[in-house]
Formats: C-alpha cells, sequence, structure tokens
C-alpha cells in the first residue's frame, strides 16, 4: 500500500465508521489539539500521559508541534504530561524542547543516539527514547541504565531483545518506562521489576490509549505506575490503517 496523503488521510477519517474507530478510539485525532484534549481528560482521571504527534506526509511536524506547545503555554499543562521531541533535527529539536519544559511539560527525545545525547546534556532530567529491536538498543540501555528511559518493542520479533533491555534498566537505577500493551511482556515487566527490588515508583508501564484499558486499571490499582500514550496526526492515522512506518 502506498503511503496516504494528508486529504486521503482526512477523507479516510471522515467516514462513520474508520472514523469512530480511528480518530476516537486509538488515535486521539489528526489535530495536534486533538491528542492535547485527550491528554488533558486523562490528566483530570489522574493519569500521567505520554503525548506524541505523528504529523502526515507534506505537513510541518515543527510548526505542529510549536503550535501545541504554545496551546499548552496558554492553557497550562494537563497534568504530569511528557510530550516526544522528535530529533530529526537537532536544531529544531532543541528549540522545541525548551519550549515545551518552559511551558510545564516533559520530554521524551526521540531520535539518534549522538544528537539526543548532546541534548540531554541541556535537558538532563528528559526521557530517552529506545526501541528494543534495533541494532544497539542493549548496549544503549547500558549507558543509559541510571537515566530515564522510555523502552519500546516493535513487534513479536523483538520480543527477547526487550525483555533483555527490561532487565538491564531495571537493574539500573535510572527511572526507566517500559512501553507496551502486549500481556506477556507486561507480565515480564512486572516480574523482573521485582526480582530487581524495585519501588513501584520507581518506574512506570506506558501504554496505549483505550488499549487493555481494564489492565491499566487492575495495575493502577495494584500500585504500579501506568503512563497512557496518546497519539495524534494524520502520520498516525495513515500507520494504522496499514501504510509503511506503522506505528511503534
Amino acid at each position: 500500500m502506498s503511503v496516504l496523503t494528508r486529504p486521503e488521510v482526512r477523507r479516510l477519517v471522515e467516514r462513520p465508521v474508520l472514523g469512530r474507530l480511528l480518530a476516537g478510539r486509538l488515535v486521539a485525532g489528526v489535530r495536534a489539539e486533538d491528542g492535547l484534549g485527550v491528554a488533558a481528560a486523562l490528566a483530570a482521571e489522574g493519569h500521567p500521559v505520554a503525548l506524541e504527534h505523528r504529523p502526515g506526509p507534506g505537513d510541518d511536524g515543527a510548526a505542529e508541534l510549536a503550535a501545541l506547545i504554545a496551546l499548552v503555554r496558554s492553557s497550562g499543562p494537563p497534568g504530569d504530561c511528557e510530550l516526544t521531541v522528535p530529533v530529526d533535527r537537532p536544531d529544531v529539536a532543541r528549540r522545541l524542547a525548551g519550549e515545551a519544559a518552559a511551558a510545564g511539560l516533559g520530554v521524551a527525545f526521540d531520535g539518534d543516539p549522538e544528537p539526543v545525547d548532546a541534548l540531554l546534556g541541556r535537558h538532563p532530567g528528559a526521557r530517552t527514547v529506545v526501541r528494543a529491536g534495533e541494532p544497539g538498543a542493549q548496549a544503549r540501555c547500558r549507558a543509559l541504565a541510571g537515566s530515564r528511559v522510555r523502552l519500546r518493542g516493535s513487534g513479536p520479533a523483538a520480543r527477547p531483545a526487550f525483555v533483555r533491555c527490561v532487565d538491564i534498566l531495571m537493574a539500573g537505577d535510572g527511572g526507566p518506562a517500559v512501553a507496551t500493551g502486549d500481556p506477556r511482556l507486561v507480565a515480564i515487566t512486572g516480574e523482573r521489576a521485582a526480582w530487581h527490588g524495585r519501588a513501584p515508583e520507581s518506574w512506570e508501564h506506558v501504554m496505549p490509549w483505550n488499549v487493555r484499558t481494564p489492565e491499566q486499571q487492575r495495575l493502577a490499582a495494584a500500585g504500579a505506575t501506568v503512563r497512557v500514550a496518546v497519539v495524534s496526526g494524520a502520520g498516525a492515522v495513515a500507520a494504522l490503517l496499514g501504510c509503511p512506518g506503522g506505528l511503534r
């Protein structure tokens, strides 16, 4: 399937069935402010949030993130909310991270190690996104085991690597956030945290919005921190429709 253009994505989202399924169930919506609205509702219920906006082909992602941050600056941050900042253009990422922090948002950097590490020098409290299935992920987790990492999976084939990365992070003294909705990996994460004597407040689950909500509630009731991942943007909608570069 070819990559959808923004008008094509909008037409699909506006269809009654797909609109209900995607723009209100699994993806917050096409606009950055859609994600912010969901984040605010979750924060009002006491949930920490991981907010991510994925622009579609031809969209100005930096401008959309800047507009989102401006909305936060005017209305106030939606509770404990971390904004994912892509680091494909380091200068732009540096500016957006500074604006996000000034607006009261946490920051999670998503990009290649070298530019991300340079930004961590300016934002030592930021998270670093690591994908378990990518080359060098375990070495990356060892290097960052004393800081704040958000570990992501990338499909069933990455499960062994994911578990090894979880073990590395739980053995460190940082604050890992383990992003998966896979029931098996969620259970293993809890087991590895207990094995390493981790206090519940020293790490967190990150689970997708509107996915396995009863399980999220059960984990939170048992004392775990569950951060809800909210994704918006035409790129996120296209990914769920099966286009290349799907949700990871």
